[in-house]
């Protein structure tokens, strides 16, 4: 009995795509299963320093937020609304 050859082409790129659409979502409802973010968490989820985020919006009074003890926490709905408005009125250069 012969074998038969299959050969299949790929498109690498819809590949790629279909792979990075798959992990943005997996990732974002990862991320939906906090509530509250740290400093160290905002810091991670912006790409930003602590030093930058008090430099560029801490002190804006949108910005949500609530010290408990020592500690700041920031609610992760409401910061990501605030994160993606105050990116928007940024300049562009």
């Amino acid at each position: 009995m012969p074998i038969a050859k299959v050969s299949v082409d790929v498109d690498e790129m819809v590949i790629k795509e279909m792979l990075n659409e798959k992990l943005d979502r997996h990732l974002k409802q990862l991320e939906s299963r906090f509530t509250f973010w740290d400093m160290k968490e905002l810091c991670r989820q912006t790409c930003m320093s602590e030093n930058s985020i008090k430099e560029k919006f801490f002190y804006d009074p949108r910005f949500p937020k609530r010290r408990v003890g020592g500690k700041w926490y920031f609610p992760v709905a409401s910061t990501t609304i605030f994160l993606l408005t105050w990116l928007s009125e940024q300049p562009t250069n």
